[in-house]
């Protein structure tokens, strides 16, 4: 072997000693996993390490770009976002693990040492940007197809050419560990995602017909302020029935079946209908109160079973299910989960502020429980509310959305909005664990960092602006400013966070 380093696996793992030693890049591949919550197929993945034995920081995950001439400007900005961001949280780092994920075509004929060597320039070009900002690349891994090569290793005798077999899971010492330690490996990040995107069968056809026949019927009632309302009550209630019949459910043997009895079990007139009423904002944020107890996991799978339902051009409206998924995921406990499910609702929809800001968040390892403590008062400010606000002669006004007795909602009160406040004017400190979603253009990845001096603020309750160019940087995400338009009159009531005024009132 190669002078390769030692390293210690902390994050995640027992903090107490004794401590699990990593030795060689065999013990280094298998604890990918076990570092990530999954198989990252097809991804850059870099890990910081700190102190002279080499212990685990800071991580960052992205998708391979499919073209070879992004390559150096994605090494240049991984590099540095890996390493400014483990600045702010604390040490610079000493060293840098990389891995290269990606399988072979099973419909080409490549095999996985071809893989290999076609990675080997992106491999390279990782290590000159990290060595150009004086952070050596200790080791470099290639992994696909059961296999593993090192890039740094000059040794055939350790790592030959046709690498080496990767131990089988759950076999090693480090499964052992992670086992005791509670930890689990969710499947590979391509079943992951599979959980959450849209159909790709027959049925996908008669799902877009009751699409396009529920917006017909809701576009024109949601141009009206009362019945807009009307039809944000009808679509919680749906989706409390819905909800109730999935909880009723004999659960499923595995993760497939599961799928299948969640999407057996909602018609295609009934998902149509929720997918259109949810993309009103007022009724997606009373369904993300659905986030733990009782309601949690019935809520989950009814956000995964309608993001599985956004098919043909209806493909942008599964930003809102999945970052409902992806709140619901995080808020329980299950950060991997709701990384990618929050990465697909960016993929979706860029510029959807809602799954911008708990995206940010997730990744900053933030607790979820400031924002759900911003749910709990934003209900409670309701009920009181509406105990308090006579109209009449021991009436209060109803609500068309959460029924008798709860005033209307004050405007501009989102939860996208509630995670700036709960998590503070700058939520994009260093991350534990940054995973920034599928390979995207590189241009949308640089780094935006924030302008010396005072936030500009354009909402009366003096919380900076998200996502301005001297706001919060945001290196997970794409350039943008934040703000979106009405969208045409196919899409109704798909945009939710509107451009907002000084007044705080919406554009």
């Amino acid at each position: 072997m190669n002078k390769h380093r030692e390293s210690h696996g902390s994050h995640g793992l027992p903090e107490d000693d004794p401590q699990l030693t990593l030795r060689n890049p065999a013990e280094l591949a298998d604890a990918l996993p076990y570092l990530m919550g999954f198989h990252p197929t097809d991804s850059i993945v870099m890990v910081a390490l700190h102190g002279r034995r080499g212990r685990f920081g800071g991580r960052l995950r992205l998708g391979i770009p499919r073209a070879p001439g992004e390559w150096p400007h994605v090494a240049a900005q991984l590099a540095e976002c890996l390493v400014a961001g483990s600045e702010r949280r604390g040490p610079r780092p000493d060293g840098i693990i990389v891995f290269l994920c990606q399988d072979p075509d099973p419909a080409g004929d490549t095999t996985a040492g071809h893989v290999m060597e076609r990675l080997r320039p992106l491999a390279q070009l990782l290590r000159t940007a990290c060595g150009a900002l004086d952070v050596p690349v200790l080791e470099a891994l290639c992994i696909s197809d059961g296999r593993y090569w090192s890039y740094c290793c000059p040794d055939a005798r350790c790592c030959p050419p046709e690498g080496n077999v990767l131990a089988l899971p759950g076999t090693s010492v480090l499964a052992a560990a992670a086992t005791f330690a509670g930890l689990q490996v969710r499947g590979s990040l391509r079943e992951m995602e599979a959980r959450l995107t849209p159909w790709r069968r027959p049925a996908a056809a008669d799902q877009e017909r009751a699409l396009a026949a529920a917006e017909a019927a809701l576009v024109p009632r949601v141009l009206d302020e009362e019945e807009r309302l009307r039809v944000g009550r009808e679509t919680l209630d749906l989706a409390g029935r819905v909800m109730r019949r999935l909880a009723g459910a004999p659960p499923a043997a595995g993760r497939t079946d599961g799928d299948a009895l969640d999407d057996g079990l909602i018609t295609h007139d009934e998902a149509a209908a929720l997918l259109l009423g949810l993309q009103d904002r007022t009724t997606r944020d009373r369904a993300a109160e659905w986030m733990e107890g009782p309601d949690a996991v019935p809520a989950l799978r009814l956000w995964r079973a309608l993001s599985r339902r956004c098919v043909g051009r209806y493909g942008e409206h599964a930003a809102v299910p999945l970052t409902l998924a992806g709140w619901v995921a995080w808020s329980t406990g299950d950060e991997p989960a709701a990384r990618v499910a929050l990465g697909l609702a960016l993929r979706a929809d860029p510029d959807y502020q809602f799954a911008q800001l708990l995206h940010q968040a997730c990744n900053q390892g933030l607790d979820p429980e400031a924002l759900r403590r911003c749910l709990r008062e934003e209900r409670r400010e309701r009920e009181g509310a509406a105990a308090d606000t006579v109209w009449g002669p021991g009436v209060t006004e109803p609500d068309p959305v959460c029924g008798p007795g709860t005033p209307t909602p004050s405007p501009g009160r989102a939860p996208g909005v509630e995670v700036a406040r709960a998590c503070g004017p700058d939520i994009a400190a260093p991350i534990s664990t940054l995973d920034m979603g599928a390979a995207m253009p590189a241009r949308r990845l640089k780094l935006r960092r924030k302008a010396p001096g005072k936030a500009p603020v354009n909402r009366k309750d003096g919380v900076p602006a998200p996502n301005r160019k001297d706001g919060m940087p945001t290196p997970a995400l794409p350039d943008g400013n934040g703000s979106t338009t009405a969208g045409s009159a196919r899409r109704g009531t798909r945009r939710s966070d509107r451009t907002v005024r000084r007044d705080g009132t919406d554009q």
